[in-house]
């Protein structure tokens, strides 16, 4: 009986202390308020039904301005009978761009993102978010990216690109620019001026001359250097000539602007001055470029700058394959 007892006894202790232990324990849990926020996070789970899923919600009454959901289905990302494309055989669809979509469409909430949206505002990185691009658009051309000025200034793919329209338009030479303007606005007034390249007239794009996506060259440039860039077109100035001018095959930039100014030419300065920067005028007809030396003023050779002033008379400046064309007179 005795020892029925103590075992009694010795149970009503340990069942006290775990009902202490118990309610010990309900007050230090924190609450439901006191509980972290939810961060942003991606899904792991792809949706079962692909973009069928997506469409339930991203529909037309969902568009946009400036936004489509279907226009996904007018460009390459959408072609059903493409094996490359997303939408193709096989294909994860939508969720090949975006991510697993499972936990996006099950919470149906605007409050945290759980899904990549491809967007400035995505909680991925620029680098995440072009990662998803790379995965199939990767070759030589874009081998350059990550040593370029567009990688550094944190730039994704996305914000040139637009995916969700029947044609991209970096991609199209007449609306190729304004994509560009957005950030290079001293360009755009530079196309502008009296003389400039045909950018504005939609004969021309940043991008025949510029590789946006890197090239290794200061400028980005589609060739090692800036001549070969412009020879691309300016196949007359290539040379080799029999008289050559030293400036024109060390570096055009040296009497032109590449994008507009406004002298003829796209010249940098007025045609004697630009000249005068590099030729002594002793020993020769010309005079210096100065208000005194204008027609009216008395000025001794005044002629000689008037018009197209050195030109007036070496009209071969780029160079010239005359016997008698040293002074590239002729």
């Amino acid at each position: 009986m005795n020892i029925a007892k103590s075992v009694f006894s010795t149970a009503l202790v340990l069942a006290g202390l775990a009902w202490q232990s118990l309610a010990f324990a309900e007050e230090a849990a924190p609450t439901a308020s006191a509980a972290p926020a939810a961060i942003a996070s991606p899904g792991t789970e792809y949706s079962k039904k692909g973009a069928d899923t997506c469409l339930e919600c991203h529909d037309a009454d969902s568009d946009t301005a400036t936004f489509t959901t279907a226009g996904i289905f007018k460009s390459k990302h959408g072609q059903r009978g493409d094996a490359h494309s997303p939408f193709g055989p096989k294909g994860l669809q939508c969720e090949a761009c975006h991510g697993p979509g499972d936990r996006h469409s099950t919470q149906k909430s605007k409050k945290i993102q759980t899904i990549n949206s491809l967007k400035a505002n995505s909680f991925y990185t620029p680098a995440e978010r072009n990662a998803v691009c790379l995965s199939c658009h990767q070759n030589r051309s874009r081998n350059a990216w990550h040593a370029e000025a567009h990688d550094r200034s944190q730039l994704a793919c996305t914000d040139c690109h637009k995916l969700h329209v029947e044609k991209d338009p970096v991609l199209a030479k007449k609306t190729e620019p304004d994509v560009c303007f957005r950030c290079h606005k001293s360009e755009r007034v530079d196309f502008q001026k009296a003389s400039s390249h045909p950018v504005r007239f939609g004969l021309m794009a940043c991008s025949d001359c510029h590789n946006a996506h890197g090239s290794g060259t200061q400028a980005m440039l589609k060739k090692p250097t800036l001549n070969q860039t412009c020879y691309s077109c300016h196949a007359e100035k290539r040379g080799p000539l029999l008289w050559e001018h030293a400036p024109v095959t060390e570096d055009c930039g040296l009497c032109h602007t590449s994008h507009g100014s406004v002298r003829p030419a796209m010249l940098t300065k007025s045609t004697t001055s630009l000249c005068q920067t590099c030729h002594s005028v002793a020993g020769h007809p010309a005079v210096p470029r100065t208000g005194a030396a204008l027609p009216g003023n008395g000025g001794g050779g005044s002629i000689f700058v008037v018009a197209g002033g050195c030109t007036n008379c070496h009209a071969q400046v780029h160079g010239s394959n005359h016997p008698a064309g040293a002074k590239l007179l002729r």
